[in-house]
């Protein structure tokens, strides 16, 4: 369990790990769910085609669209695509490399069951039985005086052994199929890593600096959005502490002054208590209001701050008021429309000594 834990831990701190991990994980599900899947061909002719293309095809469509829901950069892309364009551009090519970079990932599951099935034949046997020319394996007498009807239908039971009374011929177009399937799935594998090295041998062919470019701003949306979360989680969470603190204060004034006499008894708790409030009042950043807070919410999403970051000359005189300007206009509330902002008043001494 511990190496569990800690493979995990690892995987969670690295994002792009996580998900290779995650698309690993949904490859070796897919195999090992066709392995544990109970394969029952109808043996029907209006039915084996749409059974065995649809065994085929619609597991794969599935795992690409978990992919998809596994993938935390899906909400990012879409909030990126559909966000109001406001101080900040959005660039198409970092779309496109995050779009990329998701359907990548989303392929390795499908790419994987559509090889493990080809490989293993089943599916292609009961698509294409009904097609199979039985002619070919020297018994003719066995469709002698046969309709055409009746002949697709004992080429329908192929696939299923009970069924079919001939088990030699049975034998023969199963592996004369299977042998095709496997061919199939061996051009199946032979095409995927062929695009896979084409795409990672004529990246490089392209502007480099383009693709650092797409990749690190990719990176920032994501680790930006992530920040932003944190950020409003702490936000709240010393806003509800201050809230709940101020209401039991106005609340229960007659039994705080009643502590308050032994105040000899409680001087160590009121320190830590006035060191939490404090840092409580730190983590709030000057947003105090319910409105406040829902402008800077909106104002981040309409018109999020261009990225272009201003390095600040701090002064000792002016340190405080730099500050305080600074902080207002982050936040959009500039020029004293901040509520509860409190001014810091600075004293010097001069010795003589």
């Amino acid at each position: 369990m511990d190496k569990f834990r800690m493979m995990f831990q690892f995987l969670q701190s690295n994002q792009e790990s996580f998900m290779n991990g995650i698309c690993g994980i949904m490859a070796l599900a897919s195999a090992q769910m066709y392995s544990v899947f109970e394969f029952s061909c109808p043996c029907m002719p209006e039915y084996n085609y749409s059974y065995g293309i649809g065994l085929l095809i619609i597991p794969p469509i599935w795992f690409f669209m978990l992919g998809f829901v596994l993938n935390n950069n899906v909400s990012v892309l879409a909030e990126e695509w559909n966000r109001p364009t406001g101080q900040r551009g959005k660039d198409p090519s970092v779309l496109r490399y995050m779009f990329c970079s998701i359907t990548q990932r989303s392929l390795i599951a499908p790419a994987v069951w559509v090889s493990v099935t080809l490989m293993d034949g089943k599916s292609f046997l009961c698509a294409f039985s009904v097609n199979l020319d039985i002619e070919r394996f020297g018994n003719y007498s066995l469709l002698a005086g046969m309709s055409e009807t009746e002949k697709i239908r004992l080429l329908a039971r192929i696939p299923c052994k009970d069924l079919f009374e001939h088990q030699e011929i049975r034998a023969a177009a199963v592996r004369y199929i299977k042998c095709i399937s496997q061919a199939c799935g061996w051009v199946f594998l032979l095409m995927m890593t062929f695009t896979a090295f084409l795409i990672r041998a004529i990246r490089p062919c392209f502007t480099q600096a383009a693709f650092l470019k797409t990749k690190y701003w990719s990176h920032y949306i994501d680790i930006e959005r992530k920040m932003f979360d944190e950020t409003c989680k702490e936000h709240a969470k010393s806003f509800a502490k201050v809230c709940i603190h101020q209401y039991f204060q106005g609340v229960s004034g007659e039994i705080r002054s009643f502590h308050r006499r032994r105040r000899g008894q409680d001087d160590s708790d009121d320190d830590d208590e006035a060191e939490d409030k404090k840092s409580d009042e730190e983590k709030l950043l000057g947003i105090r209001a319910q409105d406040d807070m829902n402008k800077v919410l909106w104002n981040w999403h309409t018109c999020k701050p261009p990225l272009a970051l201003r390095k600040e000359e701090v002064d000792g005189e002016n340190n405080g008021g730099l500050n305080a300007e600074a902080n207002g206009v982050a936040n959009g509330f500039a020029h004293g429309h901040a509520h509860g902002v409190e001014k810091k008043e600075w004293a010097v001494y001069y010795s003589k000594v």
